[in-house]
């Protein structure tokens, strides 16, 4: 375009990106800009390639790339992708097919997730497949085979069962969400822990409120839509952030009275299992690592959410029936304690969740 057009451009960018920001500042997130302009020079010559290898065909003056049928040709009676237009004008097609090529031979990407909406399913589908038929998804020699997944994310509702929106009919902001939730963490705050000084109070309602509406969307099957309430994201006594952070704290400040190096005491043998309740809140401990695993293999957040809340319940019934200061077993049930933080410390993190020593 002409020179006045991209200065208009850029300044937008510019104001974009500084309300991108300061909501990127409060959910933790550090991220690469590559916006689409980033790709445009490459577009020909990956069109090119394409055509070349008999991936992308011009159709009525588009170029497209057709499913293949069970004959192992092109199926024009298909959907295609149409990765250019008739008028010879490129789109989201072209910009995520040349997108996926840079990632993988100059970012060397061995694994490229693309997180949108569930309605975006057949159109990345539909790239993944070009790519997969241009042979840009093979494994290199003395390597594993790239990995292409997409998530799809479900919508999220308002009481009246709709898009969630402002009482005007307005798309709610993000930022507005996570000022509201800290806002009112920090009243919560106020009226429970009047002893709290005011730098740790407000560190622990960012932490507490930031917190509640990222589990609050994590904790759902990410393809099914949910209700927005702030309510139920804010209970101290549900499955949610602010119970699993008071849970936290409280196991902290159990091993803090012991005064103790209990994290230094966690070697083989120190753990001595009797009880009902310790038993079950090891195994739990234990699981972890295949939860992981799932978590990883089905790109499904929720699935660490119910193991933390889990990993919580069983916490609290191994307190309610056994002591753990001042006892003989005290070395090894401070010690299931301290694994126990652990592994809420380590799913916190992985969740983008601030973790909270006292509250």
């Amino acid at each position: 375009g002409d020179e006045g057009s991209r200065a208009l451009w850029q300044s937008i960018c510019d104001v974009s990106r500084k309300e991108f920001q300061a909501l990127y500042d409060r959910l933790g997130v550090q991220l690469e800009e590559r916006g689409e302009s980033y790709y445009n020079a490459g577009i020909p010559a990956v069109l090119e390639e394409l055509t070349a290898k008999s991936v992308a065909e011009e159709s009525d003056g588009a170029m497209c790339v057709f499913p293949l049928g069970k004959d192992g040709a092109s199926d024009t009676s298909k959907t295609p992708l149409i990765c250019r237009k008739s008028d010879g004008g490129f789109n989201y097609a072209s910009t995520d097919l040349t997108a996926l090529k840079q990632r993988l031979d100059e970012e060397r990407a061995d694994w490229l997730v693309y997180v949108t909406d569930v309605g975006q399913k057949q159109h990345f589908d539909m790239v993944f497949q070009a790519a997969d038929r241009a042979g840009w998804l093979q494994a290199e020699v003395g390597a594993a085979a790239p990995r292409v997944d997409h998530v799809g994310f479900g919508l999220v509702l308002g009481d009246d069962g709709k898009r969630f929106r402002t009482r005007s009919g307005e798309v709610v902001r993000l930022v507005d969400l996570l000022d509201e939730a800290r806002k009112r963490c920090l009243e919560q705050l106020q009226e429970r822990n009047a002893d709290m000084g005011e730098e740790e109070r407000e560190t622990a309602a960012a932490a507490m409120g930031y917190g509640a509406v990222k589990y609050a969307d994590l904790h759902q099957n990410r393809t099914s839509n949910y209700t927005f309430s702030f309510d139920r994201m804010l209970d101290l006594k549900g499955n949610t952030a602010v119970y699993l952070l008071y849970a936290h704290a409280r196991i902290n400040s159990i091993v803090r009275k012991a005064d103790k190096d209990v994290a230094a005491a966690l070697v083989p043998g120190t753990i001595k299992l009797t009880e009902p309740s310790e038993i079950q809140l090891a195994t739990s401990i234990a699981r972890f690592p295949e939860v992981i695993e799932a978590l990883l293999d089905e790109l499904a957040p929720n699935r660490l959410c119910e193991y933390l809340y889990e990993l919580s319940g069983a916490f609290n019934d191994f307190y309610a029936n056994c002591k753990v200061l001042g006892v003989e077993e005290e070395a090894s049930r401070l010690a299931l304690c301290e694994a126990t933080a652990m592994i809420m410390r380590q799913s916190f993190y992985l969740l983008g969740i601030t973790p909270l020593m006292r509250i």
